[in-house]
């Protein structure tokens, strides 16, 4: 019991308390979208669009749904944002954070 804790725990601190599990090939196909301005492998050309290649999940989920939601405003971010379903920003994550 204490190993599953510490397991769990463990997990925990390393995805900054949230656990993300999307589906990689999904949010690969999801992110053809996003391609436009942060690249096709998740490396933007203009220094004014961030990387999202090698992103924390986490932190992916939580930036996604502030524009989709509101919280965080950007013209472009917010439009693209607001269609996505909670699985789709999973997936999106999870794709993301398996890039180098």
């Amino acid at each position: 019991m204490k190993s599953c804790l510490a397991v769990a725990l463990g997990a925990m601190l390393l995805t900054g308390g949230a656990a993300v599990a999307g589906d990689i090939a999904a949010g690969k196909t999801k992110a053809a979208s996003c391609a436009g301005c942060h690249g096709p492998d998740g490396i933007s050309a203009n220094p004014l669009w961030p990387n999202l290649a090698g992103q924390k999940a986490p932190y992916l989920v939580k930036q996604l749904k502030a524009f989709r939601d509101g919280a965080r405003q950007d013209p472009m971010m917010s439009a693209m944002a607001r269609p996505l379903s909670d699985a789709d920003i999973e997936n999106l994550a999870a794709y993301y954070s398996s890039l180098k």
